[in-house]
């Protein structure tokens, strides 16, 4: 296995919810961020998870990780959007191979597609790794940051994610089943429709 960090961007407001927290859903029987973090641990790589310094969803996303050994950031320039996860949580990744970005709100996203896609990054470490749907269509989620991009993320601005930081790089995909690399839930009619169609 590659020398990697695994990012969960927990720092949002969650502003489409209407009141409730998309992280806090339950999935599987444990609050999603939870279940996405021990996912994530569970891979064996180092996991770091950014959460908001302050307001309202602090408290209740901090119990949701009680008792698990990850390193928790607090971003106090939150309200900057995703830039500011991404900046913080490259700022405390390391001196490693990669850094893949795991959003928390795509319950879609499975165990086993973390393993293949850091097996697959480990083919060819110096490229950024990027999941696809199935046939490999739409660029998606998680995304493998090499080492020599890491740097670039701690600079990064705005809400518009990391996509600056892939212009122009030779990003290699990894398809996954279905499109669950590209439906991240936002709003609760998202989550209504998620559990209607998958049961869950």
């Amino acid at each position: 296995m590659p020398d990697l960090a695994i990012l969960i961007p927990a720092a949002g407001a969650s502003r489409r919810m209407r009141g409730s927290d998309k992280l806090l859903e339950v999935v599987d029987g444990q609050p999603q961020l939870r279940r996405v973090t021990r996912m994530a641990m569970d891979t064996g790589a180092k996991v770091l998870v950014t959460l908001p310094g302050s307001g309202p969803l602090l408290l209740a996303r901090q119990s949701a990780l009680s008792g698990l050994r990850v390193t928790q950031i607090m971003v106090d320039d939150w309200h900057d959007g995703m830039a500011a996860s991404l900046r913080a949580g490259a700022g405390q990744a390391g001196l490693v191979e990669g850094l893949m970005v795991l959003l928390p709100d795509m319950p879609g996203i499975t165990r086993d597609d973390l393993d293949g896609m850091i097996a697959d990054f480990a083919t060819a470490p110096s490229r950024p790794l990027r999941a696809t749907t199935q046939g490999g269509q739409a660029a998606g989620h998680p995304v493998i940051f090499p080492r020599h991009l890491i740097q670039e993320l701690t600079v990064l601005t705005g809400d518009r994610g990391a996509q600056i930081v892939l212009e122009g790089e030779a990003i290699r995909a990894h398809p996954l089943p279905g499109n669950r690399a590209i439906e991240d839930l936002d709003t609760p009619e998202d989550w209504a429709n998620w559990r209607q169609r998958t049961g869950r």
